[in-house]
């Protein structure tokens, strides 16, 4: 189990061991979230979130639907392709100079490099995420990552909302022995060679399956963890470009040319064209299964060590129109409800952040999917990010090498 991360104290560790020592704690923040909830009553979210899915669309609109009838609260999803960029439109308001209030991102779907820019440069409203009244059922000591962001310490910055883990998917009628590690996935791409390959970085799974490797090739993990440096990432990465450089030439199209993004390599699998899809969704082959786009002979796994994974959060900007309304909307995104529709693949199929072992029996019901074809049979330990400061180094050594 990865080492829990610093910001974990004694209040974590209540709130980690079950509702029986909340009670009295938080009767005493039930004023003030009420005053919160009537603030945010007839207020408008501006959330900016990704739009690149059918599915995750539908889960937002499904998600205005619920805040308007339950709290009167106005929910408009603002459709984003690359977080990047709100991050950039935050960062010029605050340099035009834009007070506290008068901001045009209520809410923003965010993490690792994103937030650290965030962060860092004071462009979070914050703390507020240990507030909320449904952070409490939050599985901080089970899920280390849900308060602590690509080796950044979330410090109540940012709420989170799903998990995620480096994952593969293949038709089992193709690849009956599905690789177990980096080395095994080269040894398989030379056997059969123009059947693997992965998104061009930037794309985020391209960067991901890059990640993966320096994981599994670096000489000390450890220093994975910390901020990078010309030195450290020069010494771990010394066995990473020896591996990229050996499996090139036996990628689709000897490595010339990348698809841009997993959903294309999904496809090309689903084709045959290619043997194996990665993805950072577990569910998302079981998905596709449900969905009659892939095969039920399709199956998912982890490698056997381990594979990356992290939490996926929102985030409130520090100059919030209506921060009182975006704190409402983060906290019904944890509640059991919220997380079991998002957890459920006929829906989306996003793993919870919850400790579900502690809800009531009628709540933890809503979490039992039953056994799909698909799913991950038997789940891998989650390898921690990278320090959110290694993707923009590794990417562009990367585009600098092979990039086309």
């Amino acid at each position: 189990m990865p080492h829990l991360p610093p910001l974990l104290t004694r209040r974590h560790l209540l709130l980690a061991a079950g509702s029986t020592a909340l009670p009295h704690a938080w009767s005493q923040t039930t004023p003030t979230w009420a005053a919160m909830e009537k603030a945010a009553r007839g207020q408008t979210v501006f959330w900016n979130a990704w739009a690149g899915s059918e599915q995750t669309n539908a889960y937002l609109l499904w998600v205005a639907q619920q805040v308007q009838a339950s709290h009167g609260v106005k929910l408009q999803h603002v459709k984003i392709t690359d977080t990047a960029d709100v991050v950039k439109r935050v960062r010029a308001e605050k340099a035009a100079g834009r007070t506290t209030s008068e901001g045009t991102v209520d809410l923003v779907w965010i993490n690792g490099e994103n937030f650290a820019a965030m962060k860092r440069e004071g462009l979070l409203f914050g703390p507020y995420a240990e507030t909320l009244p449904h952070f409490r059922w939050v599985d901080v000591a089970g899920k280390p990552t849900t308060l602590n962001d690509f080796s950044v310490p979330t410090e109540g910055m940012e709420s989170p909302w799903g998990m995620a883990q480096f994952t593969l998917f293949a038709d089992s009628k193709r690849l009956p022995q599905p690789p177990q590690n980096m080395q095994a996935l080269l040894a398989l791409a030379r056997a059969q060679p123009g059947r693997i390959t992965h998104p061009r970085l930037p794309d985020f799974h391209g960067t991901t399956f890059i990640k993966q490797a320096l994981v599994e090739f670096a000489p000390d993990a450890k220093a994975l963890a910390q901020p990078v440096t010309d030195a450290t990432f020069a010494t771990q990465t010394t066995a990473l470009w020896p591996f990229l450089d050996a499996l090139r030439p036996h990628l689709w199209r000897a490595g010339k040319q990348f698809p841009q993004n997993a959903a294309a390599v999904r496809q090309m699998m689903a084709d045959g064209e290619l043997l194996l899809a990665i993805t950072f969704n577990p569910n998302e082959a079981a998905n596709e299964i449900a969905a009659k786009r892939l095969p039920a002979s399709v199956v998912s796994w982890q490698f056997e060590k381990g594979t990356i994974g992290n939490t996926h959060f929102v985030a409130i900007p520090y100059n919030a129109r209506s921060k009182p309304a975006a704190q409402v909307v983060a906290n019904f995104l944890l509640s059991p409800a919220a997380q079991a529709r998002k957890a459920d693949i006929t829906h989306w199929g996003d793993p919870t952040v919850l400790d579900v072992t502690r809800l009531s029996a009628t709540d933890r019901a809503l979490f039992q999917t039953g056994n799909l074809a698909g799913l991950v049979a038997k789940g891998a330990p989650t390898l921690p990010e990278p320090h959110a400061s290694w993707v923009e180094p590794l990417e562009k050594e990367w585009a600098r090498r092979y990039g086309v």
